[in-house]
Formats: structure tokens, sequence, C-alpha cells
């Protein structure tokens, strides 16, 4: 969320912001929204001031028996204390009419963000490794899957509808052992620490990370008013909300290996066979909590923490610098890993990378206590997906497929795979 201070001392600045995101500006209304409730809150003042006031001089006009005046000042009194309560409950409608509107404001970009309006605007940062050369025809992975038979998109309808799978045997090893290659390398080389969190939340924690509310028909709600985790970014950057760290603390480095549920509203129609959209899917979280000066330096950090799970798993990927038209609500900057499917002969997103600011600290009120010892400052935070693992599972179909229709498994995934090295066809 925006601080309304930083608003009304810049509003050509956030204006200029909100245009780049091909957003209406807003500073005006805002700011008269603003000034409307610091007039209320003045007037409290006025009248608690008064009231204090009033109060002193009833007793010294009582001490002196000028009973007339004590009467005066105990009408004014009477009316100041019916007053009072609508003022105060003036100020409580306009101050949640105001954090009501700045929480539905995205966050504002950085200066080096590409502006542009969807992803054909974004920016090539780097490309890895090549695309695979080969004699063989290409397929998409759910014809690998289901030409295995290690992949039933039939049943998982059965069981819960469209957009759900289930594998089986090999491919569900294949899996399990992409999850936890990734646990082991943040946890063992990049130096995050491994969390276990819930994968139901109270409305707070999806507010502080910016899913609530302008978000909500994206997530799935519980019978009991909890919901089910898009993301692991909810709990883990959660899990410093409310809280007063310190600085020579920084930076906090959590992963988690969970599953994520979304609704997927407003994707009818798109990527609807096989498992590229799915209402239910695996994926390896990164969350870092920073100070302000340490943030963009983590970014690019974190966003080859990412790379080199692709790397050692041997995929042809390209990095995109999203532009300002396509990033994420909560992000001021955000890298895309887009890993290369010879079955579809494009590049897929498999990983977003987003640096925050202290957007979501303030939805939060996270903060820590400067070295200098003045005072307190919101943590900066950021976060991403290292990687996704049923989309990464995709790109080992179709990137490790042999003529005769099996797959190879990557080296780096042997020691999880019970000795198997290949995939083939079940019996």
């Amino acid at each position: 969320m925006l601080d309304i201070k930083w608003i009304r001392d810049n509003p050509e600045a956030f204006d200029q912001a909100l245009a780049k995101r091909g957003a209406d500006a807003l500073s005006a209304s805002l700011i008269a929204l603003d000034e409307r409730r610091r007039s209320v809150i003045q007037s409290m003042q006025d009248m608690q001031s008064r009231r204090n006031a009033a109060s002193k001089e009833i007793g010294a006009a009582m001490a002196q028996k000028n009973t007339e005046l004590a009467e005066k000042l105990k009408a004014e009194m009477a009316v100041l204390k019916e007053s009072l309560p609508a003022a105060e409950e003036e100020q409580r409608k306009l101050t949640a009419e105001l954090n009501d509107a700045l929480s539905r404001i995205p966050n504002v970009p950085l200066d080096d963000v590409p502006v542009g309006k969807d992803e054909q605007d974004n920016a090539v940062a780097r490309v890895v490794g090549q695309k695979p050369g080969w004699n063989h025809e290409p397929k998409e992975h759910y014809e690998i899957g289901e030409a295995l038979g290690y992949m039933d998109f039939e049943r998982a309808a059965k069981l819960s509808g469209a957009r759900f799978t289930v594998l089986t045997g090999p491919l569900a090893r294949l899996e399990r052992a992409l999850g936890q290659f990734m646990i082991d390398l943040h946890t063992g080389e990049h130096g995050y620490t491994e969390v276990s969190s819930p994968l139901m939340v109270r409305d707070d924690a999806m507010f502080g990370t910016g899913q609530l509310p302008k978000f909500s028909e994206d997530l799935f709600k519980t019978t009991d008013g909890r919901w089910l985790i898009p993301t692991a970014e909810v709990t883990l950057t959660n899990l410093v909300s409310g809280e007063i760290l310190e600085q020579d603390k920084l930076p906090l480095r959590f992963t988690a290996l969970t599953p994520s549920f979304r609704s997927e509203a407003g994707s009818a129609g798109r990527d609807t066979r096989g498992m590229l959209r799915q209402h239910q899917f695996w994926k390896c979280e990164l969350v870092s909590i920073t100070d302000a000066e340490s943030s963009i330096a983590e970014h690019e950090r974190m966003t080859a923490c990412a790379e080199e799970v692709l790397k050692r798993l041997g995929l042809h990927f390209r990095t995109m610098t999203l532009c300002t038209g396509d990033m994420g609500f909560g992000a001021r900057k955000t890298y895309d890993l887009e890993v290369w499917l010879p079955g579809q002969k494009t590049y897929r997103e498999i990983s977003s990378c987003s640096v925050c600011g202290d957007f979501q600290a303030r939805r939060m009120n996270a903060r820590y206590r400067n070295k200098d010892g003045k005072g307190t400052s919101f943590v900066h935070t950021l976060n991403g997906s290292g990687t996704a693992v049923g989309r990464c599972l995709i790109a080992v179909l179709e990137n490790y497929l042999n003529e005769d229709g099996s797959v190879t498994i990557p080296d780096v995934l042997l020691p999880y795979m019970g000795g198997l090295k290949r995939i083939e066809k079940a019996a």
C-alpha cells in the first residue's frame, strides 16, 4: 500500500506512475479525501481542546460562585459531548474509505522498468542455453504423459472437475523429485530457511501481501472464512507481519515447497489442455525480507537462485524484464523466467521474481529498528518462484523426450529417482 503522505508530496510522480501502468490519475481525488479526513481530525482536536478548557472554566466559575457562567459552560460541554461521537464516527468512516482506496492502487514501478501495455512490451534481459537440436518430432507434455500411461486427466476430472491432473508411478515420483531438488538447492546452497507453514490463512494475511481486497475472485475460500493460499508467498511474507526486526538481522530468506490453489478466474479457454494452468499445483517459493538499501541487490540474487534451478536441469530459458503493464499488483520490478517448451514451440513462464519495496510491509505493519537508533523503517519484501514444480515437470518431459517416446531423467534428479534413469511406457 502506498503512503498518502508521499502521494500528497508527489502528486505528479504518483499520477505518472499510474499512467505507466495504464491507470487513470488519482492524486486529486485521494488528496481531497485525505483533506476531508484531516479536517474532521482537526475539528475533533479543537472540540477536545475546548472541552478540556471549558471543564477548567466551569471549576473556576463555580469557585467564584458565578452560577450563570457555569451553567452556560455546562451547556457548551453538553453540545460538545454530543458532537464528538459523530465526528469520531465520521473520522473512522473517512479513514476506512481512504485506506480502502489506497489498498486497491498498484505499486509504483522502478525507473528502469520498461513502459508498456502487455507481454509484447517485455524486454529480454538474458538468454541461457540452447534449444534442443533433435531429429525427432517434439510433442506436448500431455501427449507424452498420456502415451507413457502415467498422466490421467479423465480420472482427475472424475474426482475434481477441470484443471486437475492425476500423476502415477514414475511421473508422480518425478514431480516429487523436482520439488525436493529445488528445496534442497535453496536451503543447502542459497541460504534460505525451509518453512512448513499453513495452507489456509485469515483475511489479514491475504491483505498483507495484496491478494485482498482486489483479487478475491482468484482465490478459494473455505466454509469457515479462511483462504487457501495461492502461493506460499502469503505465509512466508506474513511471518514478520506486525513485528519490529533488528536491521543487523536482515536479510531474512525463507523457502517452502507447498501446494498452491488458484481459481483461475478469467482464464476460461486458456491453456485448457494439460497441466499448464491448474487449480492446484506444487511450487517452491522464495521470500526475502530486507532493509531499504538492500532490496534491489537482493532481487538480482533471488532471480539468480531461481535461474540456477533451470541451469542445473539443463533447460533452455530466457529471463524477461516485465513492462509496467504486465507486472503484478504489488511489484516495483519483476523478472520472469520463461522456459523453452519444444512441444509448444514457445517460451512459457516458469518463475516470477519481484521486488515490492515497502508496499507489502505497510499493509502488514512490518518494520525494522534502524542501526543508528533513529526510529524504525518499513522492511522491503521480495518474492519469487524457485520454481513452479508442475511447469518444470512439463519442461523436463518436453525437453528430455526420446525418439521412442521415453523420457530421460536429468542427471541432477537421479539421486531422487531410486535408480530410475528413464521413464518408459507402462507395461
